[in-house]
């Protein structure tokens, strides 16, 4: 099973509209093969000292089967549309892809 944590930096005030788009595209990204998860989440304070909140971070935890998957995912037209629609909501991007220990 293939992880991915994506974290994705949003210009401060637009959470919501980026939340909208994102929420938009995942039935469609869940309907891909070997898509198994897809959900776009945010911070939850629950006043851990470890814990570093950011409201102008979404986190979109995924799994998929294999890394195959995950790039045929990457390069959907799709995805690609996806991104120019969300293009100048975020400010930037990191991906943590992890696969079970």
């Amino acid at each position: 099973m293939i992880h991915v944590i994506a974290s994705i930096s949003i210009n401060p005030g637009n959470v919501p509209d980026f939340l909208a788009a994102c929420k938009a595209i995942v039935p469609t990204v869940l309907a891909e093969d070997g898509c198994v998860q897809y959900t776009p989440t945010v911070d939850v304070d629950i006043n851990v000292p470890a814990q570093q909140l950011d409201e102008n971070i979404v986190t979109i935890v995924e799994k998929w089967e294999s890394v195959a998957a995950l790039q045929a995912h990457l390069v959907a037209p799709h995805m690609e549309a996806y991104r120019e629609t969300v293009k100048d909501l975020v400010m930037s991007a990191s991906l943590k892809v992890l696969e079970d220990a």
